[in-house]
């Protein structure tokens, strides 16, 4: 039984990354966000702001997921089960973008709610009359 925990023992500690590994990632999650906050304030970058920030967070949600919480070494059931609703929020997400794109270019089929919007509401005695 003691050979058993001793060969799984080694086993993790074969896998597992030490001190130097993880303050390297750490400088790289600091050289990441400090790309993150050049970008927002390089002027030059405005039309594709967006999508910069969202690869430069991909990445650092990367690096985090796979060594902090330790998914590069776990099997492929354990990472499996994280993966998979991520990508299932995402597309869920990029589905939602993707709608609320299309809607905000399209004007609505009703008359009366893409009137003007700079006044305030103003009832007349035919609106009224409509709700009753």
């Amino acid at each position: 039984m003691s050979e058993i925990l001793l060969a799984h023992d080694e086993h993790d500690q074969a896998h597992q990354p030490g001190a130097a590994t993880y303050l390297i990632i750490a400088a790289f999650l600091l050289v990441l966000t400090a790309m993150e906050v050049t970008v927002f304030y390089v002027h030059a970058l405005r039309p594709v702001l967006v999508p910069v920030l969202i690869v430069l967070a991909a990445a650092k949600f990367a690096l985090v997921a796979m060594f902090y919480m330790h998914l590069k070494y776990d099997g492929w059931l354990l990472s499996g089960v994280f993966v998979f609703p991520l990508l299932i929020a995402t597309v869920l997400l990029l589905s939602l973008i993707g709608l609320f794109g299309y809607l905000s270019h399209h004007e609505s089929p009703r008359l009366g709610l893409n009137s003007s919007r700079t006044g305030p509401a103003s009832w007349n005695s035919s609106s009224i009359q409509a709700y009753r």
